[in-house]
């Protein structure tokens, strides 16, 4: 099993986060390269695609954790990924959240996935640390508060 956790924070109420976080449909508009459809609420099913010209791959899962506006957490059912994500707002205070994207992932063929992934693994970072830096900066899925800025 492999971890990745990213976080950032935001210059927004948690509750406003926390609606830009899973509004999947506009999720395209902050995270590099990724579609993303489906419902809420614990046992709601999404669908991922992530790619580019349209090679790639989708990504069902199901919600098996939703606990508005604190914490999502999806287990991944496809056949590309395994393993499950968690998207987490923590209030900070002051009208400002910090936002926290985990991914446990299942790696494949053992000790050689295992090598396989670390040496990937900057690569798998580049993208993700881009699409919390596009979350955080609000233009896109946030009207901002008056005084407020974005902080990275």
């Amino acid at each position: 099993m492999a971890e990745i956790t990213l976080s950032v924070d935001v210059d927004a109420p948690p509750e406003q986060v926390w609606a830009a976080a899973v509004d999947w449909d506009s999720q395209h508009e902050w995270m590099v390269g990724t579609t993303v459809s489906g419902g809420h609420g614990e046992g709601a099913r999404l669908r991922a695609f992530t790619g580019w010209r349209g090679y790639g791959f989708t990504d069902p899962m199901t919600i098996t954790t939703w606990d508005p506006p604190y914490r999502c957490v999806v287990r991944h059912d496809g056949n590309v990924v395994r393993g499950t994500a968690a998207f987490e707002v923590i209030p900070l205070g002051d009208g400002r959240a910090r936002f926290v994207w985990t991914e446990w992932l299942v790696l494949p063929l053992g000790l050689l996935g295992e090598l396989g992934f670390a040496l990937l693994k900057p690569l798998v970072l580049r993208p993700l640390r881009r699409s919390l830096a596009q979350f955080s900066s609000r233009g896109r899925w946030a009207s901002p508060s008056p005084g407020t800025t974005a902080r990275r």
